[in-house]
């Protein structure tokens, strides 16, 4: 709405430092408050609500203002610490005047103390506090002998809310049971009583008595926290501790159900492009705050917990960010004030921080090792010891204590290495090459429980080997246990599908399968050199490798992204390279934002000819709209990706469903039938291997939530399935039975009927799903458990820590079996971590060594780097502070995939592509 009027002159009285930067009109009979930077119009809230949309502060003052100075935005930041601080120490002084009234039954106004004394703080009360006791005393002593007389003075002097909480002993108190259900850890605490139709509730420390507010306020009365309330001065030590946690953690898991970011989208209307498949469109219009600047060491901004203030019920937040208090805070983006880092409200001393990094440094360890669970293991530990610490040396850590762990790993292995012959599980073989030219194999074991690594081989002699290859995998299947395993997955070479072959020949109830994983890559990675996408990839490499080889640009990108990479990382280069893009399409609007902001046009990198052919990429619809339909292309295969590589939830009942959905997507966003069919060959060609194998076919024929929305008969499907029947099921009478009730799971006959059962195949997993519904079918559902619980993909990842190399290497027998143990231990831990690692998403700095070989194209320039100072000074770079919150929620993979399949064409693949590309393409099923 435009305001009319024109604007009005300040006066005198206005002194608020915000005046300055806002106008004044009248609308009417209204005053509204216009910002001076951004031109946002204020109806109502006054200065304050300007305040806070200038500092950026969460409250009535709506989205930060994105134009405001940085030196104006911290000016409004302090000056709104200052209120805050003034209103919650007013709070404070009020809050331990009646708590003193309270105690001494005195009332300061009726006995002219207020006129005598000069109360004006905390400590101006708690100095009275010995006189009012001292005055009280004497004047109780003076009238001892009329003990009435004494009782109707104490009463005559309560306060008005005393006597309203107050009840006296004689009153009629019917006391009530504590019921089993109330486990609230203050329950313990007090006492509850019945008066009329009121509940009561009783200090037993102190005897104070509430009526209403509930445990909560008691909580806080035992606490010592300010706030509904008085002070228990009389609660044990423990017991106030243990409220404090509590209150703390009922705070945050009310703030976080409370917490709640509305991101509207900022691409509609303005013909600007929108992805659907990625959901998570950034904007600039967001009710959080962006670092202006990098954290300075010796800033003395502070980190607090949020309190209410006490007086509105209004939360005031003129904090940058909140972290939690951790014995980590690298995870955390703390702030640091006079040499220490302040991390909610717990000083952490630097030298401690100092003496860690330094050892990590000169050892030479990955700075990634501290999010490890082991190293907080460790800081934890050390702490609980105080001073008392005795650190282990070299011997022991490659005696008794690699022994001790070595037990310890050996034990989990035996344990879940029962689970295989309920279950099954699968041989992954995973080869790599090493720096100094070794072909080394990783031998581990997948079942639904845990992956566990076995071994490794040294195979540099024998890898061209296919008898040999296949000698080594038979001789780990018998290790194993021919009953027990499955499948053996490998990569996909011709040297592999040789000895592939053969083993399944000598072993008829075990399957070969190729990595499902290592296919989907190679696909991606040949959509690379198609010429559209090629092209797109190297212009916005180009970008990005201007970006961050220049730390001023790459702060104020920083800046504008709210601390979210451009680079992504995927689990392989070619996924990485199609991640980033969908990052870039992402961020479009706070990229734009960049480019058109008064920095920007100031910087003198963007007068340069690769500062130039960025504003052109961000200025042109073409590009966002051709990065938008790549990004939409390739989104199924990196699903698809992370399905097959999920290590919590299998992928065998998801892989030819994903493979649907990735060629009904390039069917629908390419319209013309040679475009689309560019694709599928490429696909064909390399799911060649996988294209007909049982196990995979019979996992999407298992997957009930799959098979009912099937439409049609896909009797290819079902064909395949009794494949599998009949090579994992040597039994004939047991296949008979299958055969039978496979005719039940298809009709929806008895269990799988149920209102239930049809609900559930949407929310149990499949596996969960046969072992709730399938008991009619015994022998189908066993079948279904088994597979259904297989992976189709490799674990692959080589750790630089982990000496395989040193261990093969090693001539000397004793050595070589440390080492050998050395290994397990490392690998198994480190596999078990990241199985349990919480799925929160982190910032990872690209710049790390350990994600070369995936970002290089994207920061690596084609010429060696600058040595000028100005340009390549990484100690002024902000680091990556990853607020992912603000992509939006990412969609679940799994359940991305969604129902219904009843186009055969993309099942079977037939038809016009042998007339469009002179090539007919390999079937899908």
């Amino acid at each position: 709405m435009e305001v009319s009027n024109s604007s009005e002159r300040r006066t005198k009285q206005k002194r608020d430092l915000a005046w300055n930067y806002c106008e004044l009109y009248k609308n009417g009979n209204k005053v509204e408050l216009k910002c001076v930077f951004c031109e946002k119009i204020f109806k109502g809230g006054g200065i304050h609500r300007v305040k806070e949309h200038l500092a950026g502060a969460k409250g009535d003052g709506g989205s930060p203002c994105m134009n405001v100075d940085p030196d104006v935005r911290r000016s409004m930041q302090e000056n709104l610490s200052g209120v805050v601080g003034k209103r919650k120490k007013k709070q404070r002084f009020v809050d331990a005047e009646e708590e003193l009234l309270n105690q001494n039954n005195i009332n300061i106004g009726d006995d002219g103390f207020r006129n005598n004394y000069d109360l004006n703080t905390v400590d101006d009360l708690l100095g009275l506090k010995d006189v009012l006791v001292t005055n009280t005393d004497e004047l109780v002593n003076n009238e001892g002998a009329n003990n009435e007389l004494s009782g109707e003075l104490k009463e005559g002097r309560m306060t008005r809310r005393r006597r309203r909480n107050e009840y006296d002993s004689s009153a009629n108190l019917e006391p009530v049971a504590i019921g089993s259900l109330k486990r609230d850890p203050a329950w313990k605490h007090c006492q509850m009583f019945k008066s009329g139709g009121k509940v009561l509730l009783k200090c037993v420390y102190c005897g104070k008595t509430f009526v209403g507010g509930g445990i909560y306020r008691l909580k806080e009365h035992l606490a010592g926290r300010m706030g509904n309330g008085p002070i228990c001065s009389k609660v044990q030590p423990d017991v106030r501790l243990l409220m404090q946690e509590s209150l703390s953690g009922s705070v945050g898991k009310k703030k976080k159900k409370q917490k709640h970011i509305e991101m509207p989208n900022h691409n509609a209307g303005n013909g600007a492009v929108h992805n659907p498949t990625s959901g998570r469109d950034l904007i600039s219009e967001i009710d959080l705050l962006a670092e202006t600047d990098a954290l300075e060491e010796n800033s003395n901004l502070f980190l607090q917990e949020h309190e209410d203030n006490g007086v509105g019920g209004r939360m005031e937040k003129p904090q940058i960010v909140k972290a939690p208090v951790l014995l980590n805070p690298h995870k955390s983006h703390a702030l640091v004030a006079d040499g220490n880092i302040v991390v909610g409200s717990r000083v952490v001393d630097n030298r401690v921080q100092m003496a860690i990094g330094q050892f990590l440094l000169y050892a030479g360890i990955p700075f990634d090792a501290v999010s490890s669970v082991y190293f907080q293991k460790m800081i934890e530990a050390i702490a609980s010891q105080g001073s008392q610490v005795v650190t282990p040396s070299c011997n022991d850590l490659r005696s008794w204590i690699l022994k001790n762990s070595v037990k310890e790993v050996k034990s989990d292995i035996e344990r879940f290495s029962g689970w295989w012959a309920r279950s099954g599980c699968s041989i992954l073989v995973d080869e790599w090459v090493t720096q100094k030219g070794r072909t080394l194999v990783k031998i581990l074991v997948n079942c639904p429980e845990e992956n566990l690594y076995l071994k490794s081989m040294d195979i540099s002699e024998i890898r061209n080997s296919a008898d040999a290859l296949y000698q080594l995998l038979a001789k780990v299947i018998e290790e194993v246990g021919v009953r027990n395993v499955l499948q053996v997955v490998t990569s996909g070479e011709e040297r592999y599908v040789v000895s592939g072959k053969r083993l399944i020949d000598s072993y008829p109830s075990i399957f070969w399968t190729p990595c499902a994983g290592h296919c989907i890559s190679m696909m991606l990675e040949d959509f690379t050199k198609l010429e559209l996408i090629s092209a797109m990839l190297e212009q916005s490499k180009s970008i990005t490798r201007f970006i961050y080889n220049h730390n001023v640009i790459l702060n104020m990108m920083r800046r504008h992204t709210f601390g979210v990479d451009l680079v992504d990382i995927g689990f392989t280069k070619s996924a990485t390279d199609f991640m980033t893009l969908n990052r870039i399409v992402c961020l479009k609007q706070n990229l734009q934002n960049m480019v058109s902001s008064e920095e920007w046009a100031e910087s003198p990198y963007s007068r340069e000819p690769e500062g130039l052919a960025l504003l052109d990429c961000f200025s042109s619809e073409s590009f966002w709209s051709t990065c938008a339909l790549i990004s939409r292309l390739a989104d199924p295969f990196l699903r698809l990706l992370r399905i097959v590589s999920n290590e919590k939830r299998p992928g065998m009942g998801y892989v030819h469903a994903g493979l649907y959905r990735a060629k009904e997507t390039i069917k629908k966003e390419l319209v013309n039938q040679k475009d689309f069919y560019d694709y599928w060959n490429i696909m064909h060609r390399r799911w060649k291997q996988l294209q007909h194998h049982p196990l995979l076919a019979a996992g999407f024929y298992l997957n009930p939530k799959f098979f009912y929305s099937t439409g049609g008969d896909v009797h290819h499907i079902r064909s395949q399935l009794y494949d599998c029947v009949e090579k994992l099921v040597p039994d004939p009478n047991t296949q008979d039975k299958i055969v039978k009730e496979t005719i039940s799971y298809q009709n929806g006959d008895g269990d799988f009927g149920r209102k239930m059962a049809i609900r559930a195949r949407d929310t149990l997993l499949p596996a969960e799903w046969w072992s709730t519904y399938g008991g009619a079918c015994p022998n189908l559902a066993r079948l279904a458990v088994k597979v259904l619980n297989q992976t189709c993909s490799l674990v692959s990842s080589t750790l630089s820590h982990i000496p395989f190399e040193q261990m093969h290497e090693t001539k000397n027998c004793l050595e070589h079996q440390r080492l050998s143990d050395l290994v397990l231990v490392q690998y198994n831990w480190w596999l078990w971590e990241r199985a349990q690692k919480n799925k929160e998403q982190e910032p990872v700095d690209p710049f790390l060594y350990s994600n070369t070989s995936l970002v290089e194209d994207w920061l690596v320039k084609g010429k060696a780097h600058s040595n000028d100072q100005s340009i390549s000074d990484w100690t002024t770079v902000s680091p990556p502070m990853g607020n992912f919150i603000l992509l939006g929620s990412h969609a679940d993979d799994f359940e991305a995939l969604g129902t219904g399949f009843d186009d055969f064409e993309l099942f079977n693949a037939a038809g016009d592509s042998e007339e469009a590309t002179g090539s007919k393409p390999a079937k899908f099923c």
